[in-house]
């Protein structure tokens, strides 16, 4: 009987579908009576048929193109609905249907969703206009369809005017996942989104890059398309090419399976509400809408696989929307799916880490070749788009790098082989030191020891050679704030101490030894040891405290070089720096000046000449030290001063000192007091003897002016006046001297002895 029923109704589908409309009631499809009447919405039919081009008259042409599987779908909507009449599930109660051909046309649905809204046993069919449709009883209760999205969609926006629940069996646009939109939408099939989410996850462990994209030329496909590029995107994969196709095809050679139907309608005023909350069980699942109105379904992934020329479809997982999963039944399905890595779909090959991809001019954007990351610079991922810039302060990389390395870390350290040797000369040079300190405290009372000032003066030069040795010490080593303030500091007052005692010493001997009264008054004048050198070395202090103050140098990393930091000292202010370097210069100039004067002292007591040299050494070592360290870069930066210190130091020690014992040591019997007062006398009467031939000289010219040219009869008057003269100022010249003489030498001896 069922059966027969079946057939009926087949044939009378049919042929209704098949006829032009002519009154409304043809273009009813399939129709039960009933207490509550269910729609449906089912493309029977491909297309309609126009006579013309585009259609000319608003009417509904005459369907054509059966398709067999959306029959199907029909007739299982009508077996639900005989099933739940014939059943204690709703007693007294009655379901009917109204079932429409769409002709897969949304024009044709709308007309049907316009009779769906018609008010209830109204025998004109018309749809009333209100502001409030809540005690509005339209002609059916709910509506099951349509299957294509396009038409779900239109016909949704309508039914949602009144609420009336839409239950799709095949509409899976995401669109439709938008409740405000679309608001009394449900669906028996996951949404898009899912969809193309495990299409783009199978690509991805398939690990392909390089695909197509074929879709239909509607909404669904649209939408679709979409939706997948973004996801392909997200997961580095590009896409070849898109093909269209047009919507709506029929292939009798695809099987097609009945998708989920309604399992349970319950007649309740608020159907929508109960229909968003409803769970049913299918094969031990249990089924349930979401939020948005779809049910959490997963999706069958099938391989088409030609074999002896037939093509077959084998299920090879399933996906599992909640977990974002594939899930494997037996061995051979799951090795089937990995097998799908062997299929290679890759315009290029992945570039590895330390590469990144550089666009070719092929069409397709996901062909590529790839390039090496330069220098500083790494990926640390496959097929990455463009290299990662390294913190240069920081971290460097070689080139083709996959990550980043530190820089290391530099300085002139203890190890250094240079600094090694630097320090053995500053070494020895304190030894040097202390050996001479030896030397004049065992000679103490010897006539060099006394001519170069005493013990106490001698010490002090000492002292501040001592600390200019020990000061190289701070330039070597990992730089610290304590280190970097002390060096320089040390430095400029210890060099300042050493020169100006070293002035003293020149202006001392310029004081005994110049012949000059006016000269030797101002030089009494201005010799004040004590207060001359500590006013000269407090200058300085008062320098570099005013440097440390205001601008103290500080430990500073230098990240210029590429792969290496240069820990260094900042000298906080170069024009602090250049005054304390500046000052010193000064204080050496003037006792170059004084030693300059006094060069031409008696062979055994000429020290001012050797200072003159010591100050030579001096300006050579820090005028080269200066475009030297203007252009020196990185960690030896440092041991260009100590250089510059150790010869300057080295310098000045052995011209004031080794000229002194060289004579305690090998010439002990010039070190006696005898041989000083013999050697300051010759001096002194040579300089003597000079000034009074320079005199006599002076007087033989000027006598010369008056001198007449003599005549041949014998020698002039003037002659002899002349000579008369000279010898007059000789003697006069020769007594003030012996006087001065005699009374400078008991001077000197007392001065300098």
């Amino acid at each position: 009987m069922a059966l027969l029923i079946i057939l009926i109704t087949f044939f009378v589908i049919i042929l209704a579908t098949s006829q032009p409309c002519q009154t409304p009631d043809d273009f009813v499809a399939a129709t039960s009576p009933g207490h509550i009447i269910i729609g449906g919405l089912f493309a029977i039919h491909e297309k309609m048929l126009y006579s013309e081009d585009y259609p000319r008259r608003p009417q509904i042409q005459k369907c054509v193109g059966f398709e067999i599987s959306n029959f199907l779908q029909t007739l299982a909507m009508i077996h639900s609905i005989e099933m739940i009449n014939n059943s204690t599930l709703l007693p007294g109660i009655k379901l009917g249907y109204e079932i429409y051909d769409t002709c897969t046309e949304v024009t044709v649905a709308m007309a049907a969703a316009l009779r769906f809204l018609s008010k209830f046993n109204c025998s004109r069919e018309i749809v009333e206009f209100k502001c409030d449709y809540s005690s509005y009883m339209p002609r059916v209760k709910a509506v099951i369809g349509a299957g294509y999205s396009e038409i779900t969609m239109a016909v949704s926006r309508m039914l949602s005017l009144q609420l009336m629940p839409q239950v799709s069996y095949e509409s899976t646009a995401e669109i439709l996942s938008d409740k405000i939109r679309f608001p009394s939408f449900l669906r028996t099939v996951p949404s898009d989104f899912y969809q193309t989410k495990a299409m783009a996850n199978l690509i991805q462990k398939s690990e392909w890059n390089w695909i197509g994209i074929i879709t239909t030329d509607d909404d669904y496909g649209r939408l679709a398309l979409d939706t997948f590029a973004i996801q392909a995107a997200a997961n580095n994969v590009c896409i070849a090419f898109k093909e269209v196709l047009p919507a709506f095809l029929s292939d009798s050679t695809i099987e097609v399976k009945i998708n989920h139907t309604l399992e349970k309608i319950i007649a309740e005023a608020h159907l929508l509400d109960v229909l968003k909350n409803v769970t049913f069980t299918n094969g031990g699942n249990s089924f349930h809408f979401d939020a948005h109105g779809d049910l959490n379904t997963g999706y069958d992934v099938v391989l088409w696989k030609e074999i002896n020329g037939h093509m077959t479809i084998t299920k090879i997982a399933e996906y599992d929307l909640q977990k974002d999963v594939f899930i494997t039944t037996d061995q051979e399905t799951t090795n089937e799916l990995r097998n799908l890595k062997q299929i290679q779909s890759k315009c290029s090959k992945e570039c590895s880490p330390g590469q990144m991809k550089k666009s070719t001019r092929s069409q397709h954007i996901c062909c590529y070749e790839c390039v090496n990351c330069p220098e500083n610079h790494y990926s640390n991922q496959t097929d990455m788009d463009h290299c990662l810039l390294c913190n240069n302060e920081t971290h460097w990389a070689p080139v083709r790098s996959s990550t980043c390395f530190a820089k290391e870390v530099e300085y002139l350290s203890w190890n250094d082989s240079l600094a090694i040797l630097l320090l053995v000369l500053s070494l020895l040079g304190i030894m040097f030191v202390l050996v001479i300190g030896i030397i004049f405290t065992r000679n103490l009372n010897t006539p060099v020891v006394k001519s170069s000032g005493g013990l106490m003066v001698c010490y002090v030069i000492l002292l501040g050679h001592f600390l200019n040795f020990a000061s190289t010490g701070f330039f070597i080593g990992e730089p610290q704030d304590f280190t970097c303030k002390t060096r320089q500091t040390l430095f400029g007052v210890s060099f300042t101490l050493c020169v100006s005692c070293i002035l003293m010493k020149s202006l001392k001997i310029l004081l005994a030894f110049s012949l000059d009264p006016k000269l030797q008054n101002f030089l009494k004048c201005l010799y004040k040891p004590i207060p001359i050198i500590f006013t000269c070395t407090g200058i300085q202090v008062v320098i570099c405290t005013l440097w440390l103050i205001f601008a103290a140098p500080a430990v500073e990393e230098n990240v210029s070089l590429p792969r290496v930091i240069i820990l260094e000292c900042e000298e906080g202010s170069i024009l602090a720096f250049g005054i304390m370097l500046g000052y010193i210069a000064i204080l050496a100039f003037i006792c170059f000046i004084f030693a300059f004067k006094g060069r031409k002292l008696p062979e055994n007591y000429n020290e001012a000449k050797f200072i003159t040299f010591g100050m030579l050494i001096y300006f050579i070592a820090w005028i080269t030290f200066i475009p030297i360290y203007a252009t020196t870069f990185g960690k030896y930066l440092p041991a260009v001063e100590i250089i510059v210190i150790l010869i300057s130091n080295y310098g000045i020690l052995c011209c004031t000192f080794i000229p002194k014992c060289y004579v305690i040591l090998c010439k002990q019997e010039t070190n006696t007091k005898s041989a000083f007062l013999e050697m300051i006398y010759s001096y002194s009467s040579h300089c003597a003897g000079g000034l009074i031939m320079s005199h006599v000289s002076l007087d033989a010219t000027n006598s010369n002016i008056t001198m007449t040219n003599p005549s041949s009869s014998g020698k002039p008057a003037a002659w002899q006046i002349s000579k008369d003269l000279q010898a007059q100022a000789l003697a006069r010249i020769c007594r003030e001297n012996s006087t001065n003489i005699s009374k400078g030498l008991s001077r000197k001896r007392v001065s300098s002895i």
